[in-house]
């Protein structure tokens, strides 16, 4: 039995949430291993529409272990009001079935301000389109050093010295900013307020993680994000402010990297961004707002509508290189239906010259013009199939030929937002 890693092998927003609820019928583990609440799933079941931004998806199945892993920064409050929303859906969550690795990193209100008044001291053209949640602000005082932990409220006078001088660096940044000043007496309080909820679903999480592992229990590492977005290999400096990588599903963790035995890399059949950044395939016109329009495309965080385009075959190429993916699941394919044809971007012209990878330059990137392949598109529906006979010969042929310039198989087919609409090539758990 294998423990699966299911990563976004483009921009974010490729439908992790269903396919991590998908398969997490087959674990017993469900593990969060980085981002913050930036990222956002959304589950439909049974007609039912959960929307999730920290809580990893297998909260939502019974008799199934979720984690908040190190590598995650925690907005306490967000948490809080998530668990007690999909609690009013019915879905109880408790520290037996939520635990949070106790040395994860918070995120307080000082970090929010911080993240918002940067993105507005930035001129247009220079804008990350951050969702202002205060992620960058954490994991920027997690690598300096003066971060606050969830292991850190159960001492008050820690936090008390904490805060002085995280507040002393971040005070003196906002003042300069024209910002107001965050109480350092205020937030003190407000996370002494909420520290006993918070503790009562702290622990090690790489304890348990070990000992699930020795009783041959099968892990579910959920990603957020995507690929494209990772702090690293993304299109930077226009990405999240943290790896979005396989490889941080054992450091995020606490578990060796032995541990990891499927990448499951996750693509629509387009492509679509939230936010500012270079897009190659990008249609400004009908087609692209047909997709938007069609496939729903908003933001689950922020709900920004979605920049749409045909599926780019170099980006997704490099992130199966980069993330060493095993198979693909691919979603959305039943927006295309009805279209006469589908364009699959096969490679980059730069300079007069083909490239088949996109630069790391940010400057290139804003260069590279598509090279497309157009094949014929299908008239029939594709949603809610659930076996290849159900798929019109073009929809097949146009899997295929994803297949082929990816260099990976489509090990899972994603037909409608809902969790049994799914059709299984090869189970990764039984890799």
């Amino acid at each position: 039995m294998a423990n699966v890693v299911v990563v976004g092998a483009q921009w974010g927003d490729e439908g992790k949430g269903k396919i991590v609820d998908w398969l997490s019928n087959r674990a017993d583990v469900v593990v969060r291993f980085q981002g913050g609440n930036n990222a956002g799933h959304t589950l439909v079941i049974d007609g039912k529409e959960y929307k999730l931004n920290l809580l990893p998806s297998g909260v939502i199945r019974e008799g199934k272990l979720s984690i908040i892993g190190n590598g995650v920064v925690v907005d306490p409050w967000a948490l809080l009001n998530e668990i007690k929303t999909i609690g009013e859906k019915g879905i109880r969550v408790t520290p037996d079935n939520l635990l949070i690795a106790d040395n994860a990193h918070l995120i307080l209100p000082v970090h929010r301000e911080m993240d918002q008044a940067l993105e507005r001291a930035r001129s247009k053209g220079e804008k990350i389109g951050t969702t202002g949640r205060g992620i960058g602000p954490t994991y920027e005082d997690k690598v300096a050093r003066r971060g606050l932990r969830v292991c850190d409220l159960a001492h008050p006078e820690l936090v008390s010295q904490k805060l002085d001088i995280l507040l002393l660096h971040h005070n003196a940044l906002l003042k300069g900013l024209g910002a107001e000043e965050v109480s350092k007496q205020k937030l003190y309080d407000d996370l002494m307020a909420i520290a006993p909820q918070i503790l009562a679903f702290a622990g090690p999480a790489w304890i348990r993680l070990a000992k699930a592992r020795a009783d041959g229990k099968r892990i579910l590492f959920e990603g957020a994000q995507g690929a494209l977005l990772d702090i690293d290999h993304g299109t930077y400096p226009f990405v999240t402010s943290s790896n979005t990588l396989p490889a941080q599903a054992a450091a995020g963790s606490g578990i060796g990297p032995s541990a990891l035995n499927y990448i499951l890399g996750l693509a629509k059949a387009y492509t679509t961004r939230v936010g500012t950044g270079p897009f190659p395939t990008e249609l400004n016109d009908d087609i692209g707002q047909h997709l938007g329009d069609k496939g729903k495309e908003y933001g689950v965080v922020t709900g920004r509508r979605r920049r749409c385009g045909w599926f780019d075959a170099v980006i997704v190429r490099q992130a199966v290189t980069v993330s060493g993916i095993t198979g693909i699941a691919l979603t959305k394919l039943d927006i295309l239906d009805g279209l006469k044809e589908i364009g699959i971007c096969t490679g980059y012209t730069l300079n007069g010259e083909i490239i088949d990878h996109l630069p790391s330059s940010q400057v290139l990137q804003d260069q590279v013009k598509p090279i497309y392949e157009f094949m014929p598109g299908w008239s029939e529906s594709t949603y809610g199939a659930r076996s290849w006979a159900d798929l019109p010969a073009n929809a097949v042929k146009y899997v295929r030929r994803i297949e082929e310039l990816i260099g990976a198989p489509v090990s899972v087919l994603s037909t409608s937002p809902e969790r049994d609409d799914t059709i299984l090539m090869h189970d990764p758990f039984q890799d």
